[in-house]
């Protein structure tokens, strides 16, 4: 082997490396291993001066591959490798060393995770030795959307893509656009009409020449790669078959079942009704109980199926501002109620917001009452002489007594959750789910609407509880990644992926089913197995299951990994 110009960059990532690991004890004893020109240190290795840094030595020491000590490649590895391929250095000549989520979040003691650094460093600088010049490629992108959902997400994806002159098909599994704001009577903290938020935007999407609005339609295949996915719909007239180069998925939530939470008595108390169902009488303009007459008490009951560790954990986050907003209705309708907000925690986070608490607070004046989180309030009939039709018994925490409350109408604040369909659409789509059925994004922070499925993008309340505001905002981001993509009129295919040796695969197919991304084909007449390289994640599944060992995994070789576990030992 050649002797090689190792460049060794040291983060200290502010402190969260530095204040655990000697970052400087562990460059210095990099600079002593063979093949290592320079090593450094730097605060943040990731931010341009950091790049810059590793770009002009490379210019300037003839640097042959760089090794970075620093975070999880996850997050940085495609900063590195263009800041090597600025410097002239291919950039798969990179290998990162992870010191900060192995070494000193995971370590208290300084020496232990010093020394633990430094092995891996040492693997890391081994194994660039062998690492291999890849270049990738390019392929054609066809500039076609599909978007899977119609509410405010969808449609305002459609009409992005569309109002820039891209073909964009919008399915939609209901018989009517709006999705779940199509419920809706007004929206918190300005109330705004909902019916006048979609109703423009549904006439536009209908009437647009370059959105073809596929409704009472679900998709039931996709194959292919980033841009260059075909797509197959099945519509009440068959099944359709089309090109696409992206896919957004919009398709929104559900409603949490309250009858699962059986103190609350919906389903068995008349007077026990959803916000779905509250919104729908505020649509007609008429708050009335099953018997008709107007409640002179009414009760909002928040975080219903939310924050509850009987159900799900999380918050659903728009129903603090929906409890406001239904104070304020009942109060305009029916000025004489009483109405009580019992709550967990009020929560008022997003722009207007607390101004909107305050408000409704000193203008409409309903009574707030507090109770925890792990205690369920109990809805129970009322006797002839409670003056109301039920009585609410919880512990107040603020006071800390044991109340009842008299209510002759409870509107029970339902959460959101996960669509009962969204295992089916991950699977269709090779896309991940959380532990609550969510869609996983590639990063939480830094990457929020995009999937592991590259060219699949996910936007509004499929990830997780959003307002319209969010789900409008993660609609357009999605849009602005596609869009650029188009713009270049091709996209790049990663270099790293698996290879079968064509001349020496049995065809036993083990690598097709242990694929998970769909990514291997099989040639009946061949009888051979073959990697589709533009889907393929390179996660490395075939090349472990392959009893032959006839499968390639490029960038991560036989080789490349014994000199680096060699190196740790």
């Amino acid at each position: 082997m050649a002797e090689e110009r190792i460049g060794v960059y040291v983060c200290c990532c502010g402190t969260n490396i530095a204040k655990v690991v000697d970052v400087e004890s562990l460059a210095e004893d990099m600079k002593d291993l063979q093949g290592v020109s320079i090593a450094r240190t730097y605060k943040y290795m990731c931010s341009n001066p950091g790049q810059q840094m590793i770009t002009d030595d490379i210019k300037e020491h003839n640097l042959t591959r760089v090794v970075v000590s620093a975070c999880s490649p996850r997050m940085h590895e495609n900063t590195f490798r263009k800041a090597l391929d600025r410097g002239g250095v291919n950039p798969y000549m990179l290998e990162m060393a992870n010191i900060r989520e192995q070494c000193s979040w995971i370590h208290e003691d300084p020496a232990t995770a010093t020394a633990k650094a430094k092995d891996l460093a040492r693997g890391a600088i081994q194994r660039v030795k062998y690492h291999d010049k890849l270049d990738s490629r390019t392929a054609k992108m066809c500039p076609a959307t599909v978007v899977l959902g119609g509410g405010i997400a969808g449609i305002s994806a459609a009409l992005e893509l569309a109002d820039a002159g891209q073909q964009v098909y919008l399915v939609e599994r209901a018989d009517h656009l709006g999705g779940n704001v199509a419920s809706l009577d007004l929206t918190a903290p300005y109330l705004d009409s909902a019916r006048d938020i979609l109703k423009d935007r549904i006439a536009r999407v209908m009437r647009h020449q370059n959105i073809r609005v596929m409704m009472q339609s679900e998709i039931v295949e996709l194959k292919g790669f980033v841009g260059n996915f075909t797509t197959k719909v099945k519509t009440p007239a068959g099944e359709e078959e089309f090109e696409v180069g992206s896919v957004v998925i919009c398709t929104g939530f559900q409603k949490f079942d309250a009858s699962r939470i059986k103190q609350y008595g919906y389903g068995k108390l008349p007077d026990v009704i959803t916000s779905i169902e509250l919104e729908a009488m505020l649509r007609k303009g008429n708050v009335v109980t099953k018997s008709g007459k107007r409640p002179g008490h009414v009760t909002i009951l928040h975080c219903v199926g939310s924050r509850d560790p009987e159900q799900h954990g999380y918050c659903s986050r728009v129903c603090c501002m929906t409890g406001l907003k239904y104070a304020n209705e009942i109060k305009s309708a029916i000025p004489d109620a009483y109405v009580a907000n019992l709550y967990i925690d009020m929560l008022a986070f997003g722009k207007g917001c607390e101004d909107f608490y305050k408000k409704t607070a000193e203008e409409t004046k309903p009574m707030f009452l507090m109770h925890a989180k792990d205690k369920h309030p109990t809805i129970r009939l009322a006797g002839p002489k409670d003056g109301s039709s039920m009585i609410i018994d919880v512990k107040e925490q603020l006071s800390g007594e044991n109340i009842e409350i008299p209510t002759d109408l409870v509107v029970l604040l339902v959460g959101m959750e996960a669509r009962e369909d969204s295992e089916q659409i991950a699977r269709l789509l090779s896309i991940s789910r959380d532990k609550d059925g969510w869609f996983i994004e590639s990063h939480p922070k830094l990457d929020p609407v995009a999937t592991t499925t590259e060219g699949v993008y996910i936007a509004g309340a499929c990830s997780s509880p959003k307002d319209i505001p969010e789900s409008i905002s993660q609609a357009r981001a999605a849009v602005a990644r596609i869009l650029a993509m188009i713009s270049k009129g091709v996209i790049t295919v990663d270099a790293v992926y698996s290879e079968v040796m064509d001349k020496l695969c049995s065809g036993c197919r083990i690598c097709n089913s242990v694929c998970p991304y769909s990514a291997i084909e099989y040639d009946p007449e061949k009888k051979k197995s073959k990697i589709i390289s533009e889907i393929c994640k390179a996660c490395g599944c075939c090349a472990v299951a392959c009893p032959s060992g006839v499968i390639n995994a490029r960038h991560f070789t036989d080789e490349q990994i014994f000199a680096q576990i060699e190196a740790l030992l």
